[in-house]
């Protein structure tokens, strides 16, 4: 399927998608969609384009890198809508079938995306056991951006395609990879033929609306819980021309999986090669600090997003602008700085690392001072422990930085005269505190008056 541009305007950041109400971050509708959300026109698309995950455009455990060609190319600041695809439910272990998978729960073949029909039927190599699990869809090439920009990476919408999605455990991965799952593991002749052997466990989630809003059901045990949707891989190609495995996440960003990062949030990703060539994939429906079990509550989402060049040095990149060289996220509440290891502990000090160098460079604080406020102040949550490269995050509040933001933003003539009213030569102050002495001398001038009033009365 071709990818047709269309030009629509300006689009704001809670945009809903014309053919049906978009299910945000609150998830709250009205009226159900009329699942699936199969690929559609680019006319009908939310974004200014549109990228189905067609066979042609995808990757497949892998991602992109700089061999790779695009799929799509916009100008910087242009918004573009991705139909991704999840990759629980097409799977080897699950039997590289997913109307036959599905069936097993109840879904009809016709609530089954095209698109993942299309790409198990295909002959895409995907080895189970060395390639990575994901779906990815891109890339798309930003024109004008070069290495050493920064892409700025908006999230408009997304939309669950389905009302159903899976939570996987596999053997030797999670959390526990020698606990769970609870059986004899992977017996001899496991394959998409014999999936059973595998001895996997996949539990099928189905999402329906309780009161309005949007609910996620653990079957057989009444367990409900909200769904929070967000894009788990959301990165621009890496310098190398060697295969890039779609599970670790790196400096360029890839599987992430920050469940902060949903509609309303902004990523910036540091640009290495021509074009940034942005990807996506990996669509959770709800996701735990942690991703313990090995994978989320996957399900496959339509996202809109801005995509917008910063070039190198340009003020408004986080940090220090002109060596940024480390994903960092944003939401109206918290900037994220975020750090990436191997080694668990050596995440948490990267991001501790990323945290004090943002304050002290964004902000001005001193380096003492702003390590002092993260340990009084700032939450450090783990992202996900299950990727090889494991993650940690900051939820540094911005309310912490009102008063400070504001006064460095104040003009300097307007900072010169409250710096001359400190000093004695100006008004006091308008505090609480002066308006009770107001109030104090002026009742005892009123009684003063009174008093000498009523004893020249006396007097005459």
């Amino acid at each position: 399927m071709e990818n047709v541009k269309r030009k629509l305007g300006v689009l704001t950041t809670t945009g809903i998608l014309a053919a049906m109400p978009a299910l945000e971050t609150t998830a709250h509708a009205e009226e159900t969609p009329d699942f699936p959300l199969n690929e559609i026109n680019a006319e009908e698309a939310e974004g200014e384009y549109y990228v189905p995950s067609s066979v042609e455009n995808i990757h497949w455990g892998d991602l992109p890198n700089r061999e790779s060609q695009a799929v799509e190319s916009i100008q910087s600041g242009e918004t573009v809508t991705f139909d991704t695809v999840s990759h629980e439910g097409i799977l080897e272990d699950q039997g590289r079938d997913p109307v036959e998978y599905f069936s097993q729960h109840g879904i009809e073949e016709d609530q089954v995306l095209e698109e993942a029909k299309e790409i198990t039927a295909s002959n895409i190599e995907h080895d189970f056991e060395d390639h990575g699990p994901h779906v990815v869809t891109g890339p798309v090439e930003v024109k004008g951006a070069e290495p050493g920009d920064v892409l700025k990476v908006e999230v408009m919408s997304l939309t669950p395609r389905v009302p159903y999605g899976v939570i996987s455990n596999r053997h030797y991965k999670g959390a526990l990879p020698e606990e769970f799952p609870e059986n004899e593991g992977p017996e001899e002749g496991a394959s998409a033929e014999n999936p059973e052997l595998y001895n996997n466990v996949s539990t099928f989630t189905p999402i329906e609306q309780q009161n309005g809003e949007w609910m996620a059901e653990i079957p057989g045990e009444d367990v409900y819980f909200p769904i929070d949707p967000f894009m788990g891989l959301m990165g621009v190609a890496s310098d190398t021309d060697e295969y890039v495995n779609s599970v670790p996440p790196s400096e360029t960003g890839g599987n992430i999986d920050i469940n902060e990062l949903g509609v309303g949030s902004t990523l910036y990703l540091p640009v290495e090669v021509a074009g940034a060539m942005f990807y996506t994939g990996d669509p959770h429906f709800a996701q735990g600090d942690g991703e313990v079990a090995l994978t989320a509550l996957e399900g496959s989402l339509r996202g809109t997003f801005r995509l917008t060049v910063l070039e190198d040095g340009e003020e408004s990149i986080p940090g220090e602008n002109d060596t940024f060289d480390q994903p960092f996220g944003e939401t109206d509440d918290y900037w994220i700085p975020i750090g990436l290891d191997e080694d668990l502990d050596e995440a948490m000090k990267e991001s501790t690392r990323e945290s004090i160098d943002f304050l002290s460079e964004e902000l001005g604080m001193d380096r003492a001072k702003a390590y002092a406020y993260l340990s009084a102040a700032t939450d450090y949550e783990v992202s996900q422990v299950v990727d090889k490269t494991k993650g940690i995050h900051a939820l540094i509040q911005k309310a912490h930085f009102d008063e400070k933001i504001n006064q460095d933003e104040m003009p300097a003539e307007e900072t010169e005269h409250t710096e001359s009213e400190e000093e004695g030569g100006g008004e006091l102050p308008d505090t609480s505190t002066n308006t009770i002495l107001y109030i104090l001398l002026g009742t005892l001038l009123a009684f003063g008056s009174g008093l000498w009033l009523f004893q020249k009365k006396r007097s005459v």
